[in-house]
């Protein structure tokens, strides 16, 4: 379906589940274990795992908050990608990984919703990917006193919206982790 040719491959993206941008994160338990059964999942099915990792002055790089949260290991030679800015492709070298594993498929977990995981589905789309989000493997922080709705809804919004998103060519879907298949 992706409308971008000779690309036939799924890749699982997990963006920014760092210690310190998790922490405090909605159900943030249950979304990172969720995570790490898709990351099983991908891995058994001989899908290609992406790792996305923030930093900015808040989230400096190599520091402990910096750092994957110890529940999730990524493994040689799954690739990493480092960024600074909410979509994971802007400025990044996500495109030319993604475009070398013959990537026209994403399927999209992690944090935060209403950031990164909204700025990378968006960016995906617009590229030309496919993309599956799985409902039940993103979270937020409690933005709440900042007049952002408290994190159940703003996950729960983004999952409502994203399954109505339309493109020539393109999917948008919403599957919880135990619909979500890497089979060919």
């Amino acid at each position: 379906m992706t409308t971008l040719r000779d690309r036939p491959n799924t890749a699982l993206l997990v963006i920014d589940v760092q210690k310190g941008v998790v922490d405090e994160a909605h159900q943030r338990d249950a979304v990172v274990a969720n995570i790490g059964k898709l990351v099983e999942k991908a891995r058994s099915a001989g899908v290609t795992v992406v790792w996305v990792q923030h930093s900015d002055e808040h989230l400096a790089k190599g520091s402990d908050a910096w750092e994957y949260v110890p529940e999730l290991t990524r493994q040689e030679p799954e690739p990493v990608v480092h960024k600074t800015f909410g979509d994971s492709f802007e400025d990044t070298d996500l495109e030319e990984v993604l475009a070398g594993a013959g990537v026209g498929r994403l399927v999209v977990t992690g944090a935060q919703t209403d950031a990164c995981i909204r700025s990378t589905i968006h960016g995906a789309f617009v590229r030309g990917y496919d993309v599956t989000l799985v409902a039940d493997a993103h979270t937020a922080s409690d933005n709440s006193a900042w007049g952002s709705p408290p994190p159940d809804q703003v996950i729960a919004h983004t999952n409502l919206y994203w399954r109505f998103q339309s493109a020539p060519g393109r999917t948008a879907v919403v599957a919880g982790t135990e619909d979500v298949g890497f089979g060919g």
